[in-house]
């Protein structure tokens, strides 16, 4: 447990800023610590936004020891040197540990395997520098030191690193190809959710529908930017939700008759230059067998063949 009073220099910051700063954590610790009511102010839960006030006093409880839990099972490599890995994540599988999810992520799965991953500002998210929906499969890289990470992040920032998505849509979209370009923020009537508001990080996602399957379509998906749930909610934005994504307008029906238990949206491509040695790295991954076997129901049902 953590006690003291606020002094001068804390007074009228955030809670969670003071926290943070007091116990050398992140923002991200102290607001999870904050949300599940173990930091109290004056002897009341309080929020992460509250502003502090000089002589009030904050209790940090610790917190419980979490249940022990079975290590997750490893994930294929594609690649690894000393500096990165190349992994293929299983869809269902979280990729770093946050809320609600604590224990049996992608993170787990690779420190288990003996992977190292470099340290990040947030210390839950060891070598990641982007991330895949907990049900999306396919391609991710993750760095193993910090000139890796550094790079990699960088890369991303410049819009250089190629990401390829093969996704299946309800219906088929008109035009065929197309780009589209719409910021994305949290759906401030679902925080689960994100949604295109004018206020929000632009986004950029190009697509070519590459087979047409009468109820629905085979798109190559392409992005520029990597916001979370990007691909899905702008597909959901131009009327075509991924199929199998409930979350964001897809058929549940058509889901059912699929055999899809989660959004047929596979990360097929990724290309990359190494951080290190200057070469590029490009890479494929097939598909999983829950979307080999939805993408031949649908062609047995339009009457189509590959």
């Amino acid at each position: 447990m953590a006690e003291w009073a606020v002094d001068d220099a804390e007074a009228g910051g955030r809670l969670d800023a003071v926290v943070a700063s007091r116990l050398g954590w992140s923002r991200g610790q102290a607001q999870a610590r904050i949300a599940t009511g173990r930091v109290m102010v004056d002897g009341r839960p309080a929020a992460k936004s509250d502003r502090v006030v000089a002589g009030t006093r904050v209790v940090v409880a610790e917190a419980p020891a979490p249940d022990p839990v079975p290590a997750p099972e490893g994930v294929p490599v594609r690649y690894r040197d000393a500096h990165l890995a190349v992994v293929a994540k299983p869809p269902g599988l979280v990729v770093h540990p946050g809320a609600g999810v604590r224990s049996g992520t992608l993170v787990h799965a690779l420190e288990a395997m003996g992977i190292p991953l470099a340290p990040a500002e947030d210390p839950e998210r060891p070598g990641i520098v982007h991330r895949l929906d907990r049900g999306t499969s396919g391609l991710l890289v993750v760095a193993c030191d910090a000139e890796a990470l550094e790079g990699l992040a960088e890369q991303l920032r410049r819009r250089e690193v190629r990401r390829r998505y093969w996704v299946l849509v309800d219906g088929q979209p008109d035009p065929p190809s197309a780009t589209v370009e719409a910021p994305l923020g949290r759906d401030p009537r679902q925080r689960s959710r994100y949604a295109v508001d004018p206020g929000g990080r632009p986004a950029v996602t190009h697509y070519d529908v590459v087979e047409s399957l009468g109820e629905a379509a085979r798109l190559d998906v392409r992005l520029e930017t990597g916001r979370t749930h990007q691909v899905r909610v702008h597909l959901s934005t131009i009327g075509h939700p991924v199929c199998g994504d409930r979350t964001y307008g897809a058929d549940p029906a058509r889901a059912d008759a699929l055999g899809l238990g989660r959004p047929a949206l596979h990360a097929a491509g990724l290309g990359f230059t190494h951080p290190v040695t200057g070469e590029w790295l490009a890479f494929e991954e097939p598909l999983p067998d829950d979307l080999e076997s939805a993408l031949g129901v649908l062609r047995d049902r339009a009457g189509t063949q590959e």
